[in-house]
């Protein structure tokens, strides 16, 4: 009777999981086969499997909606988001982690109180902060914003990897003639990789998909990211009737964060029960 019961909620569980994933999919598939349609086929059944493929829709979103100058963007932001996310936290952690000194606590329960405050709470004094000191329409102060607010969560996140570390390596590191600096590019950056990976696939989505900041921040059409770009083709195309070109648009712009989940996922899943075990 036990392992009726068993057998009976194995397949109830994977029914369950198997119409998620179907929930999650199906959208992402019609997505893609749409792009590929033309407006008349779209318009006429859009569940309707696509007569040929239009690839012009992608040709299209590319040269006139700019599709490709807003990608760019988004990877110069990400990728200088990244660099001062990972000068700033990993230090951090390491230091909050793994060194005892008075006032540690203060400093863990400030970045801690940072969990709770949200880029889009305080937009406005932010904005006003920005605009006295002339940091509006700029990439690289987007980034350093987008880096903030991602730290108190970073910190959190790799705080938990640090602490893991056996302190037997950062001893014989010492004892070898590494200092503070050396031992953390030599031994706790190599041991803490999987939390560092963690991070960055946290923070590229974070990064790629922020909407609000960028639009508020950068005012210049020549600056914007990806997800203000896509935001205004869906207003053009809209009025345009250019459906198979947003469509479009939107593969692309799915692209990039489905190829580092696929390339990283099984990273990310050992990361984070790392983490959650020894942390």
């Amino acid at each position: 009777m036990t392992a009726i019961k068993t057998g009976i909620g194995r397949t109830l569980l994977r029914l369950f999981l198997l119409a998620q994933a179907a929930a999650v999919v199906y959208p992402l598939l019609w997505n893609i086969l749409a792009s590929i349609k033309t407006n008349t086929e779209i318009m006429d059944n859009p569940w309707r499997l696509p007569s040929g493929f239009e690839w012009s829709n992608y040709v299209h979103a590319f040269a006139t909606a700019r599709i490709g100058d807003y990608m760019l963007n988004s990877v110069a932001v990400v990728l200088l988001s990244m660099a001062l996310l990972l000068a700033a936290a990993v230090p951090s952690a390491y230091v909050l982690g793994r060194m005892r000194f008075r006032g540690r606590s203060f400093f863990t329960n400030f970045y801690m109180a940072g969990l709770f405050i949200g880029g889009v709470y305080i937009i406005v004094p932010l904005f006003i902060l920005m605009n006295d000191l002339r940091m509006l329409d700029n990439r690289f102060w987007l980034s350093a914003v987008y880096a903030t607010g991602s730290l108190p969560f970073s910190i959190f996140l790799l705080t938990g990897f640090m602490k893991s570390i056996p302190h037997d390596y950062e001893e014989a590191a010492m004892i070898d003639g590494c200092g503070y600096f050396g031992t953390l590019v030599r031994v706790i950056i190599p041991m803490a990789r999987p939390g560092i990976i963690t991070l960055i696939v946290f923070g590229f989505f974070d990064f790629w998909n922020e909407y609000v900041l960028a639009m508020t921040f950068l005012t210049s059409d020549a600056k914007k990211t990806i997800p203000v770009g896509l935001s205004n083709l869906m207003q053009i195309q809209q009025y345009a009737t250019d459906w198979g070109s947003l469509f479009a648009g939107l593969v692309i712009v799915l692209a990039p964060t489905i190829a580092v989940y696929a390339l990283l996922q099984r990273k990310l899943t050992d990361g984070m029960m790392l983490g959650g075990v020894k942390g």
